[in-house]
């Protein structure tokens, strides 16, 4: 027979023990333009959410463009098929419990509309955040130096510029990030995945 000694020990070891972390998958997609913040914030929340002991994974749109679209070009049917491609592969972790992030630009409304589609076709969660950068900012960042060649009339193309993006009207989440720290933004963003009961 247990008792209340050994009872009271028990309740106060169970709520000084951490809790442990969601196991919830869910795709969470950031969308902005070039140099708006959206990988930086990605690997700032990844870092957070595998300290607390979740499984993520970033799906970088360079890296994929390297390794899983190699050959795609930048026509809107090469785009649409790029973001379909990392969709699937979303899907596919999120459905086994990662929390993935995909820091995409994926400029157009119909190709984001196709991978929420998919995910909700197999019940997983997909969160689209909008990283909601000016383009005037993104240009003054200009991490790879996309918007410097672009107004040197050695690039074309380039989204938000001289091709379009589709900003969401309705996403889940849509962060400001200038005048904000990257930690505050990784902040918000993990409230948010914290109140939808993914964090």
């Amino acid at each position: 027979m247990t008792s209340a000694t050994t009872t009271a020990a028990g309740t106060a070891a169970e709520a000084a023990a951490p809790a442990a972390p969601c196991e919830r998958g869910a795709t969470v997609w950031l969308t902005g333009l070039p140099s708006a913040g959206k990988t930086t914030l990605a690997f700032a929340l990844a870092e957070r959410l595998r300290a607390e002991g979740h499984r993520v994974e970033v799906l970088d749109g360079d890296e994929i463009r390297e390794f899983l679209s190699k050959g795609l070009g930048f026509s809107r049917e090469d785009r649409h098929t790029n973001v379909t491609r990392i969709g699937f592969v979303a899907e596919k972790l999120a459905s086994n419990g990662v929390k993935v992030l995909a820091p995409v630009i994926a400029p157009f409304a119909d190709s984001r509309a196709a991978v929420r589609e998919r995910h909700a076709a197999e019940g997983t969660a997909f969160l689209e955040v909008h990283v909601a950068t000016p383009v005037e900012l993104c240009s003054e960042r200009d991490v790879k130096g996309l918007y410097a060649k672009q107004a040197a009339g050695q690039l074309s193309g380039l989204t938000g510029v001289d091709d379009p993006y589709e900003a969401p009207r309705s996403p889940e989440l849509r962060i400001q990030t200038q005048g904000r720290t990257v930690a505050e933004s990784a902040a918000e963003l993990h409230a948010f995945l914290t109140e939808r009961g993914l964090a």
